[in-house]
């Protein structure tokens, strides 16, 4: 037997509620706009954001330096594991630089989720320069505490009777 219409998630509010509270917080967030990190695409459990290497984010190597990389990968965690509307922080993160970015290249990082259960999330993220070639790889690790980036708009559904609805209303944080 089909489900009722009404239990069937509605795939344009949930783009809606990710877009709304990426824009929340994009608005608040200092860092991204300091290094000048775009938002380009952002879904449930997915972002794309860009970042030009700018001539103050090269090393004394003359390529971009690992933090501006891992900020870039991290930021589209965010964005990603927050497209919920719950609130999400980082339990642990790992990257892999797989090859230089120059000054001038324009840097796309894309973050998939790939795993999200109760309160913890695994999510992938891969940066490329502008000619498709592979930088970076990152993985992240989420952990849900409490609250929402936009309070009072409709975040994730709960199932009361879920083994997460217990925990949710305590704050939490591995970090």
């Amino acid at each position: 037997m089909p489900e009722p219409a009404s239990s069937i998630p509605d795939p344009d509010a949930a783009a809606s509620l990710a877009r709304q509270t990426a824009e929340a917080m994009y608005s608040r967030d200092a860092a991204s706009k300091l290094i000048g990190l775009s938002l380009i695409d952002i879904r449930p459990g997915y972002a794309q954001l860009t970042m030009r290497v700018r001539p103050d984010m090269v090393n004394g190597h003359h390529i971009c330096h690992g933090g501006y990389l891992f900020t870039l990968a991290d930021s589209a965690f965010a964005y990603a594991c927050n497209s919920y509307n719950r609130n999400t922080v980082a339990s642990a993160c790992h990257i892999d630089f797989l090859a230089p970015a120059r000054e001038g290249e324009i840097l796309e990082a894309r973050c998939e989720e790939r795993s999200l259960s109760g309160r913890t999330g695994v999510y992938d993220t891969t940066i490329r320069n502008q000619h498709g070639k592979v930088i970076a790889l990152f993985r992240g690790k989420s952990y849900r505490i409490a609250g929402e980036v936009i309070a009072g708009l409709e975040a994730e559904e709960i199932d009361p009777g879920s083994a997460s609805a217990a925990t949710d209303a305590l704050e939490g944080n591995p970090q």
